[in-house]
């Protein structure tokens, strides 16, 4: 494997082989055992900046129940894909710590996976190759290449497998991104804006498809959105952060069966209170 390839792969949590399961994963695998806790504690941050500190995170205490889905909001730039960095393992917090079924965080795992706003997709490689890259990378494709096919079927691309991403629209690029996650069968699937770039329709629609992926397959989720309506949408819990360096500020539980509906009375009462919460003026 070429080098540029292993760089991304490292970056994206691919490219190292699963740990041995802990004793909370030897459980046979069901919606209630494919998932993880993870729980924030004290989290601070910073970037040095042209050699003076720029504070990103100030004491974010969270704690994610297994299988719970979970919505981060807050202003641009407030350090919301920061913290899904410092969940995936790409980054170490300056002051604080994350944990994984109690056990610290210190470095990328197949286990947690992020998926950003652009695909990244290969651009020479198929559609059944980009989601195959990371049981490429751990020495898997040869065994369980099934679960390429399986992926691509939960995404509803199964017949667009030979296709290449030139070939695709926004949101078909974006459920392969999902599938190329979902393959390595992620217990903590940590998304920033997946949706952000699309347009209104296609994101509506792949609102209700990960919502649908998350019930059937089971794993633990967190979504940084800017968009209150997609977080009341998909979210068991809203969590509302203030301007950079972020804290929180408030946290709402979403009580709502699935699926849920944009007119719903109690979720437009809850989205104008998180508006207000934001700041922003809400006629």
């Amino acid at each position: 494997m070429n080098a540029p390839l292993k760089s991304l792969l490292s970056f994206a949590g691919l490219g190292r082989k699963r740990q041995e399961p802990r004793s909370s994963r030897t459980v046979p695998a069901d919606n209630a055992r494919r998932n993880i806790a993870l729980d924030i504690k004290n989290v601070s941050h910073h970037f040095d900046i042209a050699g003076s500190p720029l504070a990103v995170l100030d004491n974010v205490t969270i704690s994610v129940k297994p299988g719970e889905f979970v919505a981060l909001l807050g202003p641009s730039g407030c350090g919301k894909s920061t913290l899904l960095r410092l969940a995936a393992g790409l980054d170490t917090p300056s002051r604080g710590s994350l944990l994984e079924e109690g056990q610290p965080i210190d470095g990328p795992d197949p286990s947690r996976l992020l998926v950003f706003q652009d695909p990244t997709l290969f651009p020479w490689r198929t559609v059944w190759r980009n989601v195959a890259t990371g049981l490429e990378a751990r020495g898997l494709l040869d065994t369980e290449s099934a679960r390429v096919d399986n992926a691509l079927k939960l995404v509803k691309l199964d017949k667009f497998a030979d296709a290449y991403p030139h070939q695709l629209s926004g949101g078909m690029a974006q459920r392969v991104a999902i599938a190329r996650a979902l393959v390595n069968d992620p217990h903590l699937l940590l998304l920033d804006e997946p949706f952000g770039k699309l347009d209104s329709l296609t994101r509506m629609t792949l609102q209700a498809e990960l919502t649908k992926l998350w019930q059937e397959v089971g794993f633990t989720a967190i979504l940084v959105t800017h968009d209150v309506e997609e977080a009341l949408l998909l979210a068991n819990r809203v969590i509302v952060f203030s301007d950079r360096p972020a804290r929180i500020v408030a946290e709402f539980e979403v009580d709502k069966p699935y699926p849920r509906h944009r007119d719903d009375t109690d979720l437009v009462h809850l989205r104008q209170t998180i508006l207000g919460q934001l700041g922003i003026a809400n006629d």
